[in-house]
């Protein structure tokens, strides 16, 4: 008899649960069930780091050790916990790994905590040749790459600063399905629904109480323990974005914490990424994590009003960004199958309902 045909989407927690007692993703220390979130693992990190020179891909038919054989500076133990500073890139082994079968692929990206401390972690794998992308089938080790670009930081083995979804085809929906989503169950709200290539979002540059737009990072600061939470003071290590307002000038290589202007809904059988807008409108970026698990700013998860926050950093020349400026895009994609756990709802999560915030590390100014 012919085998039945799996649902295709993004895997659910169950499913990912299972793939982790099956082997097909494995790892040197037991995988933890907190690791497992509504549509993704988190990813964490070993024992053995290196300073490399550069940023690399591993290449078709190469080994990331092998490279790094070639671009490594020296070798770091996290054991006792390391520094990883401002301005240096690092190749970190991960404790998972992954024996995937042939109708699975993966992808990577920065949890939100790490999009928000301004450090660029991406994937890396044997054979690579496109960060956080793994391609189905694979069988091998997984590294994070890592570079803090405003603040050094303390690390140590087993903290979490990437996660993998796993999916079976795609089930990106395409514009006219978006807009019948939004018909039916409001994606955003506080802003019109722009949809073309994805769910537009605009930044919100209107003062909250006390005058505050946003976070800009400093230049010079000390260092952050990826442990701590709400240890350190805001104003140590941000400059708050003040006036005038409805606009700010973006200064290049800067780094800032904005808001979305809508607030986000991800319904149970959908999760969505965050997208980089066109690069014609204007040269910056506006995230490093972007991935909302299905449930984010559900009303019955307890995130109603729930808003993205923006990760932007400027290229090349200053730019004026204002209120209400489209910056980017959600696209939306189905689930395979509804999570057991929505986001915010039995699952821990520091961001549910979230207005304009910094990383978990701070106190509330």
């Amino acid at each position: 008899m012919p085998r039945p045909e799996r649902p295709c989407g993004l895997l659910p927690d169950r499913c990912l649960a299972q793939l982790i007692a099956a082997g097909a993703i494995t790892a040197t220390r037991p995988i933890e069930p907190r690791q497992v979130q509504p549509a993704s693992v988190d990813l964490r990190l070993g024992t053995r780091a290196w300073r490399v020179r550069a940023s690399f891909l591993a290449g078709e038919g190469r080994r990331v050790a092998a490279r790094l054989d070639e671009f490594a500076m020296h070798a770091l133990d996290l054991g006792p916990g390391a520094v990883l500073e401002k301005g240096c890139v690092y190749v970190v082994e991960l404790l998972e790994g992954l024996s995937l079968p042939a109708d699975l692929e993966a992808v990577a990206n920065a949890k939100s905590t790490t999009g928000r401390l301004d450090l660029l972690t991406r994937l890396v794998v044997d054979g690579g040749v496109e960060f956080d992308r793994v391609g189905a089938g694979y069988a091998g080790p997984l590294y994070a790459e890592i570079c803090p670009r405003s603040f050094s930081v303390l690390v140590r083995p087993g903290m979490r600063l990437n996660q993998l979804r796993l999916r079976r085809g795609t089930r990106v929906l395409a514009d006219a399905e978006l807009a019948a989503l939004h018909a039916a169950e409001v994606l955003v709200s506080g802003g019109p629904a722009v949809i073309a290539g994805g769910l537009g979002f605009s930044v919100d540059l209107r003062p909250a109480p006390g005058g505050r737009m946003g976070w800009r990072a400093k230049p010079h600061t000390g260092l952050i323990d990826l442990d701590r939470s709400g240890a350190y003071d805001p104003a140590e290590f941000w400059d708050e974005l003040a006036g005038p307002p409805g606009r700010i000038i973006l200064d290049p290589g800067a780094f800032y914490i904005l808001a979305s202007r809508e607030a986000v809904h991800i319904p149970p059988l959908y999760a969505a990424e965050m997208a980089p807008y066109l690069a014609m409108a204007g040269e910056f970026r506006v995230h490093y994590a972007g991935f909302f698990d299905p449930g984010f700013g559900h009303g019955p998860a307890g995130g109603a009003g729930a808003r993205g926050v923006l990760e932007v950093r400027c290229h090349e020349a200053p730019f004026v960004l204002e209120h209400g400026q489209v910056v980017g895009r959600l696209v939306y994609e189905r689930m395979a199958a509804a999570p057991e756990r929505l986001y915010g709802a039995g699952a821990a999560s520091h961001y549910q309902g979230q207005g304009l915030k910094l990383s978990r590390h701070f106190r509330p100014p």
